[in-house]
């Protein structure tokens, strides 16, 4: 049963870890407005991780097998919605304006959003259901373990990918640098969801 838990948790870090829309908007979020002030935008990420959790178990997995053309859909819509963010970081405000920034900082709604049309959890779980799922006495169980496990890792991996990108906070107390980091932070997540669109 270890084995099959530390295999689980190796396959999710690399599933959900990896650079990816969503952990490059966590990162841009935390440098641009800070971590506290991107708690809520991560709060709704994994909410919006853990309803993805949930339609991958309960038949979206089924509904993306039977009807191919869903899944790019999802990810056209999913990939859209990560460039409106992308958009807000680019060229939200500079650090002088601290009440304005707080204001376009990505909220609750945004991250829910964004990882609920996330084509990239829905073929994780695929993948860690069909390949890891822990060898418990029933279906319903095993899933649900593998699920909580899942979760509990992609928690840990999200805070991290937070808390880095608010390490380069300091970087935004020169307006210069602080557009050129946030207009880098921009193009890497267009250029996650461009990437992600090979696999689709």
């Amino acid at each position: 049963m270890l084995e099959s838990i530390t295999a689980l948790i190796v396959a999710t870090s690399l599933l959900l870890g990896s650079p990816g829309p969503v952990p490059i908007a966590l990162a841009a979020t935390g440098a641009v407005f800070g971590f506290r002030q991107g708690t809520p935008f991560l709060l709704g990420i994994l909410v919006g991780l853990a309803v993805a959790i949930t339609l991958g178990s309960a038949g979206v997995i089924g509904l993306f097998n039977a009807f191919p053309a869903s899944r790019f859909l999802v990810g056209v819509l999913g990939g859209a919605y990560i460039c409106y963010v992308a958009f807000k970081i680019a060229t939200g405000p500079l650090l002088s304006t601290a009440g304005e920034a707080l204001a376009s900082a990505p909220r609750f709604r945004d991250g829910f959003i964004l990882n609920l049309l996330n084509p990239k959890a829905y073929a994780a779980f695929i993948a860690l259901f069909s390949q890891f799922s822990l060898p418990l006495s029933t279906n319903v169980s095993s899933t649900a373990a593998t699920a909580l496990v899942a979760f509990g890792v992609a928690i840990v991996i999200d805070v991290t990918w937070l808390g880095l990108g608010g390490l380069l906070r300091p970087v935004f107390e020169s307006p210069k640098s602080a557009r050129m980091v946030r207009v880098t932070f921009g193009l890497l997540m267009v250029l996650a969801v461009l990437l992600a669109f090979r696999a689709l």
